[in-house]
């Protein structure tokens, strides 16, 4: 790692991690030299992608104050959480409503290990190992059974995820699988790369990171509309990350962001 310390047991030095390039790009330190040369080839090609993550992060901030404060949503399944940062999900939705209950989701070997760390500071939340593209088993586990009623509204982040899952590997038929386990009442919150401001540019950025081992794919605003299926969006729709209910993160050029943000609620 950039810091100091013993390599976890099941860690994966040479091979770049998605979580642990984000970890970078947001300015953390649980990353390994693999993941910051691939993350810089990236920026150099595109040196607002630090932004974008630091804005994507403050979209999932303000998502989840909003359905705990205003929404009433008191369960949180995190899947693809992601490594640890400032204002993880149980700590903005604890403050609002300490009777909450936070279940994070990762298949990343660093992020179990912190994840086991998040468990022992509550008991209110849980870690889940396992992957997104396995939605049943992940439903079905008894950690998440313990902390999550399904019969109950449930707020599910998919927060720069799906990207990370090409076509290939059935995005939809998968999203559409934990739509239908979800309760009337519901949300579903997604943020995504798109192609849409610059396609020939993001496909050369995807391309760039694909050959070096972090694989991911953009897609566009249509694209990333269909996840929502028949969920109504909450306002103000399918906008860039910055432009959902701004608050914190500060003023950012729309034209800047390639990552559209969307809260959608099941009737």
């Amino acid at each position: 790692m950039s810091g100091q310390g013993p390599v976890p047991a099941g860690i994966d030095q040479n091979t770049p991690s998605a979580a642990r390039m984000y970890d970078y790009a947001l300015g953390g330190k649980d990353n390994y030299a693999v993941d910051r040369i691939v993350a810089d080839k990236v920026f150099s090609l595109a040196p607002e992608m630090p932004l974008m993550a630091r804005q994507n992060r403050a979209f999932l901030v303000r998502a989840v104050r909003h359905l705990a404060a205003e929404a009433g949503i008191r369960q949180f399944l995190d899947i693809g959480s992601g490594l640890p940062t400032q204002q993880n999900v149980h700590q903005v939705a604890l403050e609002v409503a300490p009777q909450a209950r936070v279940v994070y989701v990762d298949n990343d070997p660093i992020v179990a290990v912190h994840g086991e760390a998040l468990i022992a500071a509550a008991d209110n939340v849980a870690f889940v190992r396992g992957d997104l593209r396995e939605i049943d088993k992940v439903l079905d586990d008894p950690e998440l059974r313990r902390l999550i009623d399904t019969g109950r509204p449930v707020a599910v982040l998919l927060v720069a995820i799906l990207h990370f899952v090409p076509d290939s590997e059935d995005p939809y038929g998968v999203v559409a699988r934990l739509r239908n386990a979800m309760a009337p009442g519901s949300h579903l919150v997604i943020s995504h790369v798109t192609s849409d401001p610059e396609p020939g540019r993001t496909a050369g950025l995807a391309a760039t990171s694909t050959r070096a081992g972090a694989p991911w794919v953009a897609r566009t605003r249509a694209e990333i509309m269909e996840f929502f299926g028949d969920f109504e969006l909450v306002e103000p729709g399918l906008v860039t990350a910055p432009e959902w209910r701004p608050g914190i993160g500060g003023k950012v050029d729309p034209a800047r962001m390639w990552v559209l943000a969307g809260v959608g609620r099941k009737r």
